[in-house]
């Protein structure tokens, strides 16, 4: 016995010291060579804008910013390039679209332009048509490759194809491998019953995530499954996708509506219901049940009174260009991002705190709660540094204050800041004005989109401008404030049908979207291997990885891995974080708070859930996703039949699952009976053929909430697994050579 103990001693000391040296061995290829990289001023793409009227689920709103309704997106804007010279080229105009005066069949609006690799080429979302009385049919952003650049060319805009019509096509980018990255409201599934799909908050139309398309066949790939929205993503210089996702994970508050009005015994106003599954026959179910996450409004548990659990973020997150990897941001989170303050899930747990430590963070910057960082901007002069809008979600227009982030690859979320750029907002005001679509220049300058006006606007008001400008600092100031503008206003006169009124604008448009016209490098992007404990897993179960990589990718699965689901990160304390496996592992902190013993909280499953398109109100097309548990978790799996979708917690505290891909998950730890203990927060969605481990059950930054650091055991739920696949395989491969072998005649 002691030698087996000083064996896994030195065993654990080793991945210790190879974690370490994998983590440095990352950081100088993540690096960015410090030389001084040559300023150089470059051509700003932009798009004008009919000013709105309004911030109610319009063109320049946080969220169902994709409709194309005039009203949502009035018709007449252009797409411009402006030079350094000053010299301003309308590129629509110059290719024969668009028109003067009233708008119709001729009509355009323009929206997030982004620039080729090789800085020679453009892609943009492209509204065509504005309906009349007499033809009220509405069109969709599609997208347009816009080529021939130079002031001697011809422009030509080039509509890329296999798009469907049906579907809008937005914030597009150029992937590093000549497809194309965009969002779409496209269904998940494609089919048309499930269009549109409603948000998580008022059932909205939404889109549907990040997609990727091959521009030779079409193909399409959903990297990201968001369902509540994902918003104006980047390509940075690690080569990673930056984007803004709408976390708002949390149940129905219009089922909520519908409860309150049940139970007074008044007329229900959204009479909604759920379906039996996705699929167009499914049957509608005399039901509005839901039972992930905690109730907006609270509710009772086997652990004590469960607190009103509400999540609203606009977060930056992170995914690899082939749909790996999805994160937060560097795996930053609220605990690091919040004002300091959060809901502990059992209000009777006195170890459960609604405080974060302030002493284990750098940052003391608040991200907006309701709201957080818009129109994602990197330097580029400065690798892995952001900038964004600290916003509101709503009667904002997303303007507010500029911030930035420092964020290259391997920076620990405990030491990232949220930095002020203009004067920060204190109270709503901001008197030099508001701020949107930041954009760092390759000469050292910053120019955004500005507005004169301090106050945010209601949602019914409009703002008074919108105009990109210079920014400078002044008079000694340590942040940055309004100065020259980059144009001296694009003015234009023009009518639109909205409905059956004729509406009338005379004035300067907005200005929006900038980017430099210049090239970018292609990063040679860095494969996440395994680590040594899954690594020494697979080797003494003698499975070859890319053999089960493969496997996976052709069922569309993913394999989820948590070493030790006992551990969380030292800065949660408002979910339960004594944990224990009954029979084999525990993670106790000391009592943080008074003199009673800390309460242990005995974890059996992990139960895993997919957001499914069940829920649905009578008088709005498509539907609202629901946390539901998998119903048929693949049958590899150490489930355990009793709770659907779970699988069984190992002695060791880890846990091993083949999961679903391509669409959005969640999950929690539950006790023996089924009763949630520790619930994630997000939805996460994984590619077909990851392998990804998560080290603990809630990442751990620098140390978990017993002051020891992450976890390094080979996990022995992984072994587990593979030992079943392997058998089922060579069972398989047993019965067809069994098949192929011809029987002899018998007498």
């Amino acid at each position: 016995m002691p030698h087996r103990f000083l064996c896994l001693l030195l065993f654990s000391l080793m991945l210790v010291l190879i974690t370490g040296c994998e983590r440095q061995l990352d950081k100088a290829v993540a690096r960015t060579p410090e030389t001084s990289i040559p300023k150089r001023s470059y051509p700003i793409v932009f798009v004008t804008q009919v000013p709105l009227d309004d911030d109610k689920n319009t063109r320049l709103s946080a969220f169902a910013n994709h409709r194309s309704s005039t009203h949502d997106v009035p018709r007449g804007g252009d797409l411009m390039l402006w030079s350094p010279d000053g010299s301003l080229r309308n590129l629509t105009q110059e290719a024969g679209l668009g028109q003067d005066g009233e708008q119709a069949e001729k009509a355009i609006a323009v929206r997030e332009p982004s620039v080729h690799p090789d800085g020679d080429k453009i892609i943009v979302s492209l509204l065509t048509g504005s309906p009349t009385a007499q033809n009220p049919k509405l069109t969709t952003w599609q997208l347009y490759e816009v080529s021939q650049l130079e002031k001697t060319q011809q422009i030509r805009f080039h509509k890329i194809p296999h798009q469907d019509p049906r579907y809008h096509y937005l914030s597009p980018l150029y992937a590093d491998d000549g497809d194309l990255i965009f969002t779409s409201d496209r269904p998940r599934t494609g089919e048309p019953h499930l269009h549109p799909q409603l948000d998580e908050y008022e059932a909205t139309p939404s889109v549907t995530g990040i997609w990727k398309m091959n521009r030779e066949t079409g193909k399409l790939t959903l990297l990201s499954h968001t369902p509540s929205g994902a918003f104006t993503p980047i390509i940075d210089q690690f080569g990673r996708i930056i984007f803004t996702r709408w976390d708002h994970l949390q149940q129905d508050q219009l089922a909520d509506r519908d409860r309150d009005a049940d139970h007074n015994g008044v007329a229900l106003p959204f009479h909604s219901f759920n379906f039996s599954d996705e699929s167009a026959h499914a049957k509608k179910l005399p039901s509005r049940a839901e039972f992930f996450p905690e109730s907006r409004v609270g509710s009772q548990s086997v652990f004590g009174p469960v607190s009103a659990f509400r999540n609203n973020f606009f977060t930056p997150w992170q995914i690899d260009q082939d749909g790996g990897n999805e994160e937060t941001l560097n795996h930053i989170g609220q605990h690091e991002l919040s004002a300091g303050a959060l809901t502990p899930s059992f209000s009777q747990d006195p170890q459960l705190t609604k405080q974060v430590n302030m002493s284990w963070r750098r940052n003391r910057l608040a991200m907006r709660s309701e709201g957080g960082l818009f129109h994602i901007k990197e330097d580029p002069l400065e690798a892995g540094t952001f900038y964004a809008i600290n916003a509101r979600e709503s009667a904002s227009f997303t303007t507010d204050s500029i911030v930035k982030i420092l964020a290259p690859p391997q920076r620990n979320p405990e030491d990232m800041e949220l930095i002020a750029v203009t004067a920060p907002n204190k109270s709503d005001r901001l008197p030099e004005g508001r701020y949107r679509n930041p954009l760092p220049l390759s000469d050292g300058r910053l120019i955004a989109s500005h507005t004169s006006a301090q106050l945010p606007p209601t949602e019914d008001a409009s703002l008074p401008d919108l105009r990109l400008r210079f920014l400078s600092k002044k008079n000694g100031a340590t942040t940055l404030s309004p100065d020259t503008y980059l144009t001296t206003g694009i003015h234009k006169k023009l009518s639109w049908w909205d409905g059956q009124q004729i509406r009338h604008f005379e004035g300067k448009l907005w200005e929006l979207d900038p980017v430099e016209l210049r090239p970018r490098q292609i990063t040679a992007h860095t494969k996440f291997a395994l680590e040594a404990p899954e690594k020494h897993v697979l080797q003494e179960v003698a499975v070859n990885e890319q053999d089960l990589r493969n496997w996976l990718t052709e069922r569309k699965l993913a394999l989820v891995i948590t070493r030790n689901q006992t551990q969380r990160d030292r800065a949660d304390q408002q979910q339960p974080y004594n944990l224990r496996v009954p029979g084999g592992v525990a993670t106790i902190a000391a009592a943080q708070n008074g003199d009673k013993p800390a309460k242990v909280y005995d974890i059996s499953h992990f139960q895993i859930l997919q957001a499914e398109q069940i829920r649905a109100y009578p008088d709005r097309p498509g539907r609202r996703n629901l946390a539901q548990a998998i119903p048929a978790l693949h049958p590899l799996n150490q489930a355990d039949r009793q709770i659907q979708g779970a699988v069984h917690i190992a002695a060791d505290g880890s846990t091993a699952a083949f999961v679903p891909a391509e669409r959005a998950l969640s999950w929690q730890t539950t006790d023996a009976a089924g009763n949630a203990v520790v619930r994630e927060r997000n939805w996460v969605t994984f590619k077909s053929g990851e392998i990804r481990t998560c080290a603990a059950c809630h990442g751990i930054n620098r140390r978990n909430q017993a002051n020891f650091p992450a976890p390094v055991n080979p996990p022995q739920a992984l072994r587990e697994l593979l030992q079943n696949w392997k058998k089922s395989l060579n069972q398989q491969q047993n019965t067809a050579t069994s098949a192929k072998t011809p029987k002899s005649n018998e007498k």
